[in-house]
């Protein structure tokens, strides 16, 4: 299967195709949140240097957050777009599920859970615990905003944990003084070859699923807003 992954979640603008797990045309450019100039021409791109084009495309597999709010909307709005025009099966992955996914590839022995950490700054991360077994994963506690203390009290519980995400290398000293036998990933960048390869992953064993953005903060303004009027109130 050819897939299309679309990764507009942060400040990278990622473009993939791939085929299974064969890399086809790959774009990845950190341009800050600009994605609305630069989606579009990267998919054009992916399309030219691949010789396909959107007929050729059997999945399409997009990032649905956490992350940038405006980032988000614009890569499920593309998406939708060509999933409508053409009738193209789809899944939504989320950013932490793509990162639990990538796991796999390591070849950790002996890790049967895994936290995947995205950093929000100032102690505070999104994150979500996945179970390892039988090379397939499991999401057993799902995406959430929270501390960094909450979430290790949340992981208290488990054994032989594996990290993974950039809230881990941000956190990692925080994380080992109160798990010493935690381990920690070698690669924690989501790339949109990742995203190609889980969204697959997840298509092949659950189907295709909506895209619908996985919002776990209110967006900036909305906060903004509400402690102001909260300001104004007493």
């Amino acid at each position: 299967m050819k897939v299309l992954g679309i990764d507009t979640s942060s400040d990278v603008c990622g473009v993939s195709i791939v085929e299974n797990e064969t890399t086809i045309c790959s774009i990845d450019l950190n341009t800050g949140h600009t994605h609305s100039e630069n989606l579009m021409p990267s998919i054009a791109k992916a399309f030219e240097d691949s010789n396909l084009s959107l007929k050729d495309i059997d999945l399409i597999a997009c990032d649905i957050g956490p992350g940038s709010f405006t980032g988000i909307r614009i890569g499920i709005a593309t998406a939708k777009a060509f999933v409508d025009s053409l009738d193209i099966p789809c899944v939504g992955i989320n950013s932490l599920e793509v990162l639990a996914y990538k796991s796999k590839h390591q070849k950790l022995n002996n890790i049967e859970t895994i936290c995947s950490i995205i950093d929000c700054k100032n102690d505070n991360c999104y994150f979500a615990i996945y179970e390892s077994r039988n090379n397939e994963i499991n999401c057993i506690f799902e995406p959430t905003a929270s501390t960094v203390e909450d979430m290790l009290n949340t992981l208290t519980s488990f054994n032989n944990v594996l990290f993974i995400g950039d809230g881990a290398v941000a956190y990692k000293t925080i994380i080992q003084n109160s798990l010493p036998n935690a381990t920690f990933s070698d690669d924690n960048e989501i790339s949109s070859y990742d995203l190609c390869i889980s969204g697959l992953t997840h298509y092949l064993a659950f189907g295709k699923t909506s895209l619908l953005p996985l919002y776990l903060k209110k967006p900036q303004a909305e906060r903004q807003f509400e402690e102001k009027q909260k300001g104004e109130i007493n």
